[in-house]
């Protein structure tokens, strides 16, 4: 069903469906103290209903290997959906369906969506197939090398109309089994310097960077995709992140890792991902991350499917998207439900939506 309310509101505040070229507005402003963009932002979220509210923390993924195109368009359609990730494709198939996913929103009087991926220096050629090689991030010896990579990579994106990267990783260290090449190496100084490079291309070039995984997965042992992994005592790699958030970072993916043997930090059980107390305590205020809080996978990844209600567990503890949902309709429902009896929650979930809209509108993707 059309809403009706939220189209004559649009029509009536002259707002369209732009990009980031049109927009009045850059990807900085997202920070910037502006009561026009405070009272835009309002505009919008007053006009949504709770389940499109919702929707907007929602990350389903797309492409071979993510949701099928009848089952993303559905949720489109729905307003259950605020970004997509999208895995491995061609360019082709990946322009296809961001073409149809944009226009389903447009006829179906939803936002648009936030179009994201996993391109990594490294990681690329894997999710769009037939890019130009890109080295991993291990490889990377000069900071100028760093930012050539970045650009080449936001090219690739920018064609296709992908406005977040989760990118890049911030960890320290290339032993452990899941970051291997993936990470900058083991001094702490080069990996602060080759990320605040990589994102100061990315998101000069109007796309979100993303560091990961918070509060630091390089110098643990194993794998969160396949079982539970553990830092254990100190957060060794927590230094990374000060000086990207205060360079201006908009987004920060949590990790599944769950934090023992610290008694200020513990995780009591569960993955980080999950924790209040890292994500909302540690990140949010200790740390002083005002920007967009992402989860890891939440579909695929044994350290936090093993846990009941995961999304739903994210979202208290103070995450802003949720990245692969499991179920997106359980994990809306699940939210929903929960909004209703928990008055301090359901304004929490107001702040996450309402810094999502406002950054669509500092990309472009909302024009007014």
């Amino acid at each position: 069903m059309k809403h009706y309310i939220f189209s004559a509101l649009f029509l009536l505040s002259g707002t369209f469906y732009g990009n980031a070229q049109n927009s009045t507005y850059i990807l900085s402003d997202f920070y910037a103290d502006d009561p026009e963009l405070d009272r835009r932002t309002e505009q919008v979220f007053s006009a949504l209903s709770d389940t499109q509210r919702v929707g907007q923390m929602i990350v389903p993924p797309a492409g071979e290997l993510g949701r099928s195109e009848a089952v993303l368009l559905r949720l489109v359609a729905e307003g259950k959906v605020g970004s997509v990730n999208y895995l491995r494709g061609t360019r082709e198939a990946h322009r296809e369906l961001i073409r149809k996913v944009n226009e389903t929103a447009a006829q179906y009087e939803q936002l648009p969506v936030l179009h994201g991926m996993d391109a990594e220096p490294g990681l690329l050629k894997g999710r769009i197939k037939g890019s130009e090689p890109i080295p991993a991030a291990a490889s990377i010896k000069s900071p100028e090398a760093n930012e050539a990579v970045a650009r080449a990579i936001n090219k690739e994106l920018l064609e296709l109309g992908i406005l977040h990267n989760y990118a890049p990783v911030s960890d320290l260290g290339t032993a452990n089994a899941a970051i291997k090449s993936r990470s900058y190496g083991s001094s702490i100084d080069s990996v602060i310097l080759f990320n605040r490079g990589f994102i100061a291309a990315t998101q000069e070039a109007g796309i979100v960077a993303t560091a990961k995984h918070f509060p630091g997965h390089g110098l643990v042992t194993g794998d969160t995709h396949k079982r539970s992994v553990y830092i254990d005592g100190e957060l060794k790699e927590l230094g990374v992140y000060p000086p990207l958030i205060k360079q201006g970072l908009i987004s920060v993916l949590v990790g599944h890792m769950t934090i023992i043997n610290n008694e200020k930090y513990s995780t009591n059980g569960l993955p980080a991902s999950l924790s209040r107390n890292i994500v909302t305590g540690l990140l949010r205020e200790e740390l002083g991350f005002k920007g967009i809080i992402v989860t890891d996978a939440l579909n695929a990844m044994k350290a936090v499917t093993i846990i009941e209600n995961s999304a739903l567990k994210a979202s208290m503890a103070g995450c802003d998207l949720l990245c692969m949902p499991l179920d997106e309709n359980q994990a809306i429902n699940s939210i929903l439900d929960e909004m209703s009896r928990n008055e301090a929650y359901k304004d929490q979930v107001y702040t996450s939506v309402k810094k999502i809209i406002r950054l669509k509108i500092v990309l472009g993707l909302i024009k007014m």
